[in-house]
């Protein structure tokens, strides 16, 4: 039990308890021995000085641990503090209080008394430290260090007076001494805090000793700081000094100013260039700025910079179109063969826009393999329309900032490809194409395929903001000419903004004609030779194009045939001017080494068990797609190898399930899968496939392998299956035909629902092709299979009905 003496308690150690009213301090720590004003506001704090006034004017105070909490609870507030006496008290007409305060001793909170109007606590405070004679030594060095320490901050803290340092330096009570240094000094709160909690008086005067010294270090850090970027700023002032006083020294001497005299080649270029109405307006603004600036400064080369970037690009400037459909026909037809559907494509723009006087530039996508002519037909529809041409490779692109510019404000910021690609045009109605948009990518720095959604958007193009201009620019009358390899890479946003004309590759027929009106005459002009110096004939052109190159372009065939004239070149410089070599098989293998693809290669395969040839799409064009089929005896494991996909890899599994739904019908043993294992390999294994269209070629190796039927070499499928047999439509068809043709199949097989894709094909092809029409599997088969009448039922087996219980000897039968 507590014993109350004199309004105060001791406990049974002693030691002083004090019930007394609380006032939280906010961003304040009170040392003991030191006076303090305070200004309070708070109701709660008004509330508790009241109280203090009415009991001996004694209070207590503890810092809140966060400044901002207005209704502070009890974990808000330190639980140590210092027991002060009020020395003053004073309201303010504003409502608030101004108190003088003076710290008495440290003091712990026990407990918190319930109180509705204020904070009211039970304290206990802290005993009086005893110094030992060992300590003592100690004590006295540290309170020397204190007492040079502060004198040596406050040289550098001018708000310490020198009358605070005679006063501290007067003190003779190490306690005292500690706390009123730790009151002087702009120690952060939870150091303050941390001091007050040290009761340990060696302890104490190591803790504020160490944070003067820390405090001096960084004071003399700002110092040197504050004395490097003084002497930086006296140079920067003294050049343009003078630079200034230059200046007038070459103008009294009758020297051109440059400066000004840039001013006023800009400022005639704005006053000659036809802007609109936002452009001109901002160009005024920043041109008053670039007049009133220092043109050493930095920022000055950012405006005038800014200023030119404006005034070069065209606003109003356009070239005429060239509205003559047969003439544009000429041209097109002149650069390039074949390609009737995109050529037709632009005749009808040409002739849309001959009548439409303003019409909106359309946005076409060119998709097909490498080689075919994408970027230079586009090149040829800018010189079709008498219209600026500019190629810009999207390819690797992954900034955002790429498309739409960079902010003004980074260092070395320009505008996007697509400003800079109207600068180089210098007209607003250009051909702008937009090579490799499929290889697009993103990373942190943004999405520029989704950036790309504005500008290839008719409806939002006609004010397309760049990050760097700010401002609006019309790309309306821009023709965009997109190319790309694959589809499925591009998102379907951007897609849907692009009419897809697809350019599937070229026959063989339409090969010759390229290298003897386009490639050779080409060839021949850079390697300085004329065409009288080599001699192509047809037949030779033929061989190169089968033994020498295998593709959906000629790009490779360009290749070969610059091959040639580098070593028909070698042999003119060698021999004279009048050289005329006449290209035959030998000399062509003389020429470009061993022929690099058998030609007759399929028609070299005899007809053979397992073994269907398949159709597949891949980025380059169409290939042809062996898939083998064996069987031997085991207990059903299916082993299907060749790196497939998913998708490949279930077509598998589902032609092998068909396979065994109908082994009846087949002729097979519906045991089969008890009996056999089954391996489907698809060679060429390095080489990653996927896809579903294989689905009717690995049932028809199956069915093969399982009846020992050969399946006839000379026919290639394509189509997806069905558990039911149904044979579904597929993708790329006219890639897949060409392949076949360039194979030399004479049957193809298709789904039936892909009829109306034959329109595309070239009527060359299709007369050199049977095309077959299936809607299930067994038409297949009959088509496919060398000896199709022998896949006849068998009768004979008996049926048998797989229960859906388990007999078990000795027990009744029971149905789950």
């Amino acid at each position: 039990m507590f014993k109350i003496i004199k309004g105060r308690e001791k406990g049974s150690e002693g030691q002083t308890v004090l019930e007394l009213p609380l006032l939280p301090l906010r961003d304040i720590v009170l040392f003991p021995s030191v006076p303090m004003p305070l200004f309070v506001g708070r109701e709660k704090s008004i509330r508790a000085l009241e109280l203090a006034m009415a009991r001996q004017k004694r209070i207590f105070l503890a810092a809140q641990k966060k400044a901002k909490v207005d209704n502070p609870r009890e974990d808000d507030i330190y639980r140590i503090g210092t027991v002060a006496t009020i020395l003053q008290i004073l309201r303010l007409p504003d409502g608030t209080v101004k108190v003088l305060v003076e710290g008495e001793a440290r003091a712990r909170v026990i407990e918190y008394l319930l109180s509705s109007e204020t904070f009211m606590v039970r304290v206990e405070l802290f005993p009086e430290y005893e110094i030992t004679e060992k300590e003592a030594v100690e004590v006295e060095a540290l309170c020397r260090g204190i007492l040079e320490a502060f004198q040596e901050y406050a040289k550098y803290n001018k708000k310490i007076s020198q009358e605070i340092v005679e006063t501290v330096q007067s003190i003779d009570d190490p306690y005292r001494l500690a706390d009123t240094v730790a009151a002087y000094m702009p120690f952060k709160l939870e150091i303050k805090q941390k001091l007050l909690e040290t009761s340990h008086l060696p302890k104490l005067l190591e803790l504020v000793f160490g944070h003067i010294r820390a405090e001096i270090e960084i004071i003399k850090t700002e110092e040197r700081i504050k004395g490097r970027v003084r002497k930086q700023m006296e140079k920067t002032q003294r050049e343009y000094y003078l630079t200034e006083q230059m200046r007038a020294i070459q103008k009294e001497m009758g020297e051109k100013d440059d400066f000004r005299a840039e001013l006023e080649e800009l400022e005639k270029r704005i006053k000659r260039k036809k802007l609109p109405k936002e452009a001109a307006a901002k160009v005024r603004h920043e041109f008053r700025k670039l007049k009133l600036m220092s043109p050493m400064s930095a920022e000055a080369t950012v405006v005038r910079n800014y200023i030119d970037w404006i005034l070069s690009l065209p606003w109003y400037e356009r070239t005429r179109d060239k509205i003559d459909i047969e003439e544009a026909a000429r041209v097109l037809d002149e650069d390039h063969y074949g390609l009737e559907k995109p050529k037709e494509r632009i005749l009808e723009y040409l002739a849309v826009q001959a009548l439409v006087k303003e019409m909106k530039g359309p946005i076409l996508c060119f998709v097909g393999p490498p080689g075919v002519g994408k970027t230079s037909l586009a090149r040829s529809i800018a010189r079709a329309m008498n219209r600026k041409f500019v190629r810009l490779s999207l390819g690797g692109v992954r900034d955002e900032a790429e498309i739409r510019g960079h902010r003004r404000t980074y260092i070395g910021a320009l505008p996007g490809k697509i400003i800079q690609s109207m600068k180089k045009a210098g007209t607003v109605n250009p051909v702008i194409c937009l090579d490799e948009v499929d290889k697009l990518s993103s990373d942190f720095r943004g999405d520029p395929s989704a950036a790309l959604l504005e500008v290839l958007d008719p409806e939002q193009n006609h004010s397309f903001n760049d990050h760097y201009l700010d401002l609006d620019y019309d790309l309306s009358k821009v023709f965009f000419i997109t190319t790309a390899n694959v589809l499925h890479t591009i998102p379907m946003p951007l897609q849907d903004r692009m009419e897809i004309i697809r350019i599937p590759g070229y026959t063989e027929w339409e090969k010759l004609q390229i290298a003897r009106h386009f490639l050779i005459r080409k060839q021949c002009q850079q390697h300085g030779i004329t065409e009288d110096n080599v001699v192509f004939s047809d037949d030779i052109i033929l061989y190169i194009i089968r033994h020498y190159t295998r593709e959906a372009g000629v790009r490779n065939l360009e290749r070969e045939v610059a091959s040639i004239c580098r070593k028909v070149a070698r042999e003119v410089v060698a021999r004279g001017r009048e050289t005329r070599i006449v290209l035959d098989e030998a000399k062509v293998e003389e020429y470009l080494g061993v022929i690099k693809y058998r030609h007759s290669q399929v028609e070299e395969h005899r007809d053979d068990v397992g073994v269907a040839f398949g159709l597949a799409w891949t980025e380059f064009g169409g290939e042809i797609l062996a898939i083998e089929t064996v069987t031997m005896p085991g207990k059903g494991k299916v082993n299907i190898t060749g790196k497939l996909g998913e998708v490949m890899q279930e077509s598998a599994q589902a032609a092998i399930s068909y396979v065994r739904s109908r082994a009846r019908q087949f002729g097979i043993d519906p045991e089969f899968y008890d009996k056999l294992d089954i391996h489907i390999h698809v060679p060429e294994g390095a080489v990653p496939k996927d896809g579903p269209s294989a689905g009717i070629t690995m049932a028809t190796s199956i069915v093969s392998a399982l009846t020992g039927i050969p399946v006839r070499h000379d026919v290639a499928m394509t189509g997806e299956i069905t558990l039911r047999g149904r044979v579904l439509p597929i993708g790329g068809l006219k890639e897949k035909i060409l392949a076949a043709h360039r194979a030399k199949m004479r049957t193809v097989i298709i789904p039936r629902d892909n009829e109306k894709d034959l329109k595309e094909i070239p009527d060359q092809i299709r007369d050199e092709l049977t095309v077959e029409l299936v809607d299930n599997v067994d038409e297949v088969l009959n088509k496919a299979l060398l000896e199709p009448e022998k896949l006849k039922p068998r009768d004979e087996l008996p049926v048998v009905e797989r229960p859906y219980y388990e007999e078990q000897p000795g027990a009744e039968k029971s149905l789950c």
